[in-house]
């Protein structure tokens, strides 16, 4: 289940742990039955219920199976972060604003492909753009440094940190207008709108770039 051997220490089943948990998760293509059942391992393991076979396997027993059972997935796995997006391009398509209360809540119940709507997950130590890009979807950039808008983003819930932008306006700041170049989650949800770059405002602010 964790993969690792015996004789592991804590720190090596925390790492087996974390590596393990962001294959299982439901967001990043797993099952909600694996998901649990690592939680499961992993707890045990932890607070010394059980121990580590041979061949790494944990022998799980009928009551810790049923405990299994009913456990729920809690938030997003440790060291990261579940963000929901949003392509703005499918705005106008539905009639939507991008200021509506509902807006990630339509999305959700429309018929639209993983790049233009759904949910990932962003390790802390990567930025929303690394994170995408990860999953495979091309968000639009151009300089990847903070020197332009081509890959802004509105931050609709959730918190992020970015690092100093040589570009945005702090008035657009304010707004939730953040690089998806140089910011990284905080808070453990967030839903972002991606693709913003046609905003007023923001259109001046763009460099050439073939990844549009």
């Amino acid at each position: 289940m964790l993969g690792v051997d015996p004789d592991a220490d804590d720190a090596e089943i925390s790492r087996a742990y974390r590596r393990r948990v962001k294959e299982t998760h439901p967001d990043q293509g797993g099952s909600r039955e694996a998901f649990m059942r690592l939680q499961q391992a992993y707890a045990a393991v932890r607070d010394g219920d059980v121990e580590l076979a041979e061949d790494g396997s944990i022998a799980e027993s009928a009551d810790d199976a049923d405990a299994a059972a009913r456990t729920e997935p809690q938030g997003p796995p440790p060291g990261t972060s579940r963000m929901e997006y949003l392509d703005y391009d499918v705005l106008a398509d539905y009639g939507w604003e991008i200021d509506d209360d509902d807006l990630f809540e339509a999305a959700s119940d429309a018929d639209l492909g993983p790049g233009e709507y759904g949910r990932l997950l962003v390790d802390h130590d990567e930025t929303l753009l690394e994170a995408a890009e990860r999953c495979g979807f091309a968000w639009p950039y151009a300089c990847r440094g903070g020197a332009c808008a081509n890959c802004a983003v509105l931050v609709r819930e959730g918190e992020v940190e970015m690092t100093q932008s040589h570009v945005l306006p702090q008035g657009m700041v304010d707004e939730g207008i953040r690089l998806s170049c140089l910011c990284r989650p905080v808070s453990d949800e967030l839903q972002v709108v991606y693709n913003v770059k046609h905003l007023p405002g923001l259109d001046e602010l763009r460099l050439p770039s073939q990844q549009f």
